[in-house]
């Protein structure tokens, strides 16, 4: 393990938090829009999609599949990646609200599919990641420099 390798992995990780609450600041931003797509096919709008990030472990490269050919398993996690962001197949809640320019004809209108509790139940999960990994890094950084102080 080399002696930046910590680092590397919550950099990764601080990143990946990062991805996440840009996430969900769009999905708390967009809570109550009704009008982010338009369907061509319907000639309607649809309202905003609840969005979330997928995470997945990183690999290293050339030198986890060395390691994998050679036998050798990797004693130490590599970090994490964004692989993506999904749309949340939950279905859009339905509002009666005669008076609203999107309302169909019963009246009712297609509401996000965004739950502002859940949004902030995810943001909080997201800061104290975020703050974990802070800590390690300090950590890290604080180890670092008691070792160069050996050498004095």
């Amino acid at each position: 393990m080399g002696i930046f390798q910590s680092i590397n992995m919550t950099g990764s990780s601080l990143t990946s938090q990062r991805v996440r609450m840009d996430v969900i600041s769009s999905n708390m931003a967009n809570a109550d829009t009704t009008r982010a797509e338009y369907d061509a096919e319907s000639k309607t709008w649809k309202p905003y999609t609840r969005k979330s990030v997928v995470l997945q472990s990183k690999e290293n490269g050339f030198s986890s599949f060395l390691n994998a050919a050679s036998g050798k398993a990797s004693e130490v996690g590599n970090g994490v990646k964004v692989t993506g962001i999904v749309e949340d197949k939950t279905p859009f809640e339905l509002d009666y609200n005669p008076d609203h320019p999107d309302a169909n004809e019963d009246g009712y209108v297609e509401m996000p599919n965004v739950d502002p509790l859940r949004e902030m139940v995810d943001l909080m999960s997201v800061t104290r990641s975020y703050e974990a990994n802070v800590t390690v890094l300090n950590a890290s950084k604080g180890m670092m420099m008691k070792a160069l102080e050996i050498g004095k």
